[in-house]
């Protein structure tokens, strides 16, 4: 490994790609910065409140209600309208100098055009965040390379009752083993993921029905260079799947024909991987009651059925056995092979919950029953004491795949919401800026192993604004035990759990009216049972300083070290120091 590659794979944490060689990267890409703050541009940036987590899937410990989740009651309080559109360009300088192991220093110059949008009414609501940059590298260790990274999330009302929501993200994990810069486009990874659905909620005299479909589809795009190392880790990388997802409730409310309330319902999740044609099948119907306990409380009991499939194909293999590895660098599929059951649950599912919400600025909730043959449990809080600050907090648990998790994340993000990006390379960090509910997709950028996995974790954020400071920290915990079919050549990654602990936090500020402020810091400890990656950890530490020179055009520098350590005493540690100075014009 060269002293540039070193040194740029060590700023890599803060771009999504964490670890210090080509086998960890094949199956590690997490934020490193997971709630860093953005530069703000017209004003310094908003705290990012909320915390990231994935959904369980199941609906027994919520009563039928109109609507979908928390989010149809906000939206109907958005009585005002706002629209605001924002485009740029911008233009960078960036520097990388390596601190450890060697001395190099790579140049670029960075040339980006973005749109910055967001609506805002009673039928209506969106934020999207979309940019497109090309780097011009300085000498013959920078190569050029272009990137498009944007999330977007909204929703709009067809007629009363009949909405469609939408929402999507791209991002980049970016590494290099061969000596090449990270902007280089013969060395990256692409995250694309979009999903998209109507949500129904209607009355049929005292009875409340709603109905949800989702389709998503994913796509992990590798570089050619990463592609040709043909090693088994860079063969089980992520490539694609399509998604589909949909749930049915229909039930009365306690109090409008008996004192508690009662409901059935059922919901339906199919994610097809394209990595050895694997496949996760979950269905599930269930009764439920809620019994109002209190005025602020109540208990929700389900008990139902469920049957969970998680199945797949081998690899085609040559003349000796061995697996066939295609021109992608992955696993061919052996398509008349017959599909081989790798878990299979069926049976009886029940689930008790309690809720409480003493206000609109309070609500918890937390569940336990039985899920996937075992015992499963999971709970939410959210807490908004005033306008300006609030804590969020989610325990999470189900099985899907890298497209799934993704895609449910997605769809959980608010409405409303600053994109947060990296100060220097511009890119999302894996967190939106919100005090609105769940805001971080850190845990489903996780793993970018193909593998059909069983998540389990909790997330959690505090965030607040006081003055003209904004400050607010984050933690989480992400666990992925993979699911693999024995007798395939995915059989070896059967079993093996990835372990994602991070840590991030931020204060910004205003200097005048015209000049804004901020730091932030992370720190990622990745570990794996799989010996082929090992363990990893990164550390960051960034500032940055923008100033108004019109009214529509800013000045902006920006600093930050990062660095890479391992376990293995024969890898040395990474660390790095950037700069950046360059120019944006709104329009």
């Amino acid at each position: 490994m060269t002293g540039v590659t070193q040194m740029r794979q060590a700023s890599i944490g803060r771009r999504l790609a964490a670890g210090a060689s080509l086998a960890a990267l094949a199956v590690f890409a997490v934020p490193g910065a997971a709630q860093a703050q953005s530069i703000g541009y017209d004003g310094v940036g908003s705290s990012a409140g909320g915390a990231g987590g994935g959904q369980d899937g199941s609906q027994a410990y919520q009563p039928p209600q109109s609507g979908k989740s928390g989010k149809s009651a906000r939206r109907g309080g958005k009585g005002s309208k706002r629209l605001e559109v924002t485009p740029y360009i911008e233009i960078d300088q960036v520097a990388d100098a390596q601190i450890s192991p060697g001395n190099d220093v790579l140049t670029y110059t960075q040339v980006a055009a973005g749109i910055d949008a967001g609506i805002a009414g009673r039928n209506n609501g969106a934020s999207v965040s979309l940019r497109y940059e090309r780097q011009f590298g300085w000498g013959k260790k920078t190569r050029d390379g272009d990137a498009i990274s944007g999330v977007a999330r909204g929703y709009t009302t067809i007629v009363p009752g009949v909405t469609v929501e939408a929402g999507g993200l791209a991002t980049r994990a970016s590494f290099d083993g061969r000596g090449g810069s990270v902007v280089s486009d013969k060395s990256r990874t692409d995250v694309y993921s979009v999903y998209g659905g109507p949500s129904v909620a209607t009355r049929a005299g005292a009875v409340n029905l709603s109905a949800n479909y989702r389709a998503g589809f994913t796509k992990v795009d590798q570089s050619n260079d990463y592609a040709a190392g043909g090693s088994t880790a860079s063969a089980n990388v992520f490539d694609k799947s399509v998604t589909q997802a949909a749930d049915a409730e229909a039930g009365v409310a306690p109090g409008d024909v008996l004192p508690v309330g009662l409901g059935v319902g059922g919901n339906f999740y199919q994610e097809d991987i394209s990595n050895l044609d694997q496949r996760v099948r979950n269905v599930q119907a269930q009764a439920m009651v809620t019994v109002p306990v209190s005025r602020t409380v109540q208990a929700v009991g389900s008990i139902g059925y469920e049957d969970v499939e998680v199945s797949s194909r081998d690899a085609l293999r040559d003349a000796d056995g061995n697996p066939v590895i295609g021109s992608d660098g992955r696993y061919k599929t052996d398509k008349s092979a017959p599909r081989v059951l790798a878990y299979d649950v069926s049976g009886l599912s029940w689930d008790v919950a309690v809720m409480w919400r003493p206000s609109h600025r309070t609500s918890l909730s937390a569940h336990v029953g039985r899920r996937y043959g075992a015992t499963n449990f999971g709970g939410t809080l959210a807490y908004a004491p005033n306008d300006r600050s609030q804590l969020s907090v989610a325990v999470y648990n189900n099985v899907a795949g890298y497209g799934g998790q993704l895609n449910r994340l997605i769809d959980e993000l608010p409405d409303d919401f600053e994109a947060v990006r990296d100060p220097v390379t511009g890119e999302l960090t894996g967190c939106v800026s919100s005090l609105d509910g769940n805001n971080c997709l850190s845990g489903a950028l996780g793993s970018l192993r193909s593998s059909v996995f069983r998540a389990r974790g909790v997330s959690a954020s505090y965030a607040m604004r006081i003055g003209r400071l904004n400050a607010g920290i984050g933690l989480g915990y992400d666990q992925r035990k993979f699911i693999a079919a024995q007798g395939t050549v995915l059989a070896s990654a059967n079993g093996v759990i990835d372990e994602n602990y991070w840590l991030s936090a931020y204060l910004s500020g205003q200097l005048g009216e015209n000049a804004g402020w901020s730091t932030n810091a992370y720190a990622a400890w990745l570990s794996s049972n799989d010996g082929l990656t090992g363990d990893a950890n990164n550390y960051g530490l960034s500032a940055s300083y923008y100033r108004l020179l019109t009214r529509r055009l800013h000045a902006r520098l920006a600093v930050a070290i990062d660095g890479t350590t391992r376990d293995d005493p024969a890898i040395d540690d990474i660390w790095t120091a950037s700069a950046l100075a360059g120019l944006r014009y709104n329009f």
